[in-house]
């Protein structure tokens, strides 16, 4: 990338007292930090990566730092994103988010972008910055701001986690990969896991979030050499890190051959369903295999409730479930299928619809023709039909 241009402005007192340790790195010195001082950082998301990535970079001294998130803060989110406190639930992230990074550094300028990033607004978010964090969650975002950073020309320090497991590199920088050259194509939707289903270590997005910090610091700074053209894998339950060497591919669609010249729908690319074309199947009663909250409530008030099944686990079942509904955690439910009745309509959930999904395509492979899955799971029916349900 072109580093960003010196701060115009030189160092006040207090920078020069804030920063002194940068400054004293023949590395950095006077120039990296009113680089740093001039550079315009977008975080997308304010959750687990975003949050040490954000303080780290703010307590830096980054100019200005946008926070793109749609989502308010959750009591479950404080397990790992340190960016927000017990105080802040029911706050917007991003708002939270302001609120902690201009009391770490006033000399930050904080821009909140309280939206879902999608194809609609992409381009016009990211080309007004300098270099893209993406700290989202999903693949559908991942190759949003994927492609998006390749067609503005912006570099994009990606952090995935999961479980113990983590990832960091660089793309979209000079002559090395983007993530489409890793990552030609989504893995299957129903394949994939998310931290809400499979769980994650709350200290890991905080190790992998400072990564990528380091990474666009060094980025702006000119410092060091980043991951650019490799993917470091973290093993944290056994603390190995490894790196591999990542090449541009020749014939990727994004930054080699250039045949994607605008965005696209990146949910129906990654397989997730909408809820429009969800809602449609759910109407389907004698074939559809999902069903959505709005759906299934109306049965239920239409007094043709269907029977339910959880397929969570017991400490979630103790947090928050629907009435009526049978609680048999996925692991148990082969030693349990002799107890449920083939030949009936039945609603599998879970926390947000995938380990249910996973359950549907057993049961129906094993008899239960009308076994169904409720899409988005419980934390989507407390959204549209039970807000006053407690969520996690």
């Amino acid at each position: 990338m072109s580093h960003p241009p010196l701060s115009h402005a030189p160092l006040d007192a207090d920078e020069l007292q804030r920063y002194h340790r940068h400054l004293i790195l023949p590395e950095i010195g006077d120039d990296g930090q009113r680089r740093l001082k001039a550079a315009r950082v977008l975080l997308i998301g304010a959750g687990g990566l975003g949050s040490p990535a954000a303080l780290y970079l703010a307590a830096a001294g980054v100019g200005r730092l946008g926070v793109v998130d749609a989502d308010d803060v959750e009591l479950s989110n404080l397990q790992r994103q340190v960016l927000h406190d017990t105080a802040s639930v029911g706050m917007p992230k991003v708002d939270s988010a302001a609120v902690r990074l201009r009391a770490i550094n006033p000399h930050v300028d904080v821009a909140v972008h309280h939206t879902r990033l999608t194809s609609a607004n992409a381009m016009e978010l990211l080309a007004e910055y300098d270099l893209v964090v993406d700290g989202s969650d999903n693949f559908p975002t991942r190759y949003l701001v994927n492609d998006a950073c390749v067609l503005l020309g912006k570099p994009n320090v990606y952090g995935s986690v999961l479980r113990f497991e983590g990832q960091a590199s660089v793309f979209s920088v000079g002559d090395g990969p983007c993530y489409r050259c890793l990552f030609r194509e989504p893995p299957p939707a129903g394949l994939v896991q998310n931290c809400a289903d499979s769980g994650v270590l709350g200290v890991l997005p905080g190790l992998i979030g400072v990564l990528q910090a380091v990474e666009t610091i060094k980025l702006i700074t000119g410092a060091g050499e980043t991951l650019a053209g490799r993917l470091l894998l973290v093993d944290g339950l056994r603390m190995r890190f490894r790196t591999i060497h990542v090449a541009r591919d020749p014939e990727c669609r994004a930054c080699g051959t250039r045949e994607i010249t605008t965005l696209i729908d990146y949910d129906a690319f990654c397989g997730v369903t909408s809820e429009t074309s969800a809602h449609a199947r759910a109407t389907d009663m004698g074939h559809a295999d999902e069903i959505t909250p709005r759906a299934l409530a109306e049965r239920i008030e239409a007094g043709a409730a269907p029977a339910l099944l959880d397929v969570r686990e017991r400490y979630e079942w103790a947090v928050a479930r629907l009435p009526n509904a049978r609680l048999v955690p996925l692991d148990a439910l082969p030693g349990a299928v002799h107890t449920l009745d083939p030949s009936a309509e039945l609603v599998v959930y879970c926390h947000h619809g995938i380990r249910s999904a996973a359950a549907v395509a057993w049961l129906r492979e094993h008899g239960f023709s009308r076994a169904r899955n409720l899409t988005g799971g419980i934390d989507r029916w407390s959204r549209e039909v039970d807000p006053s349900m407690r969520r996690y």
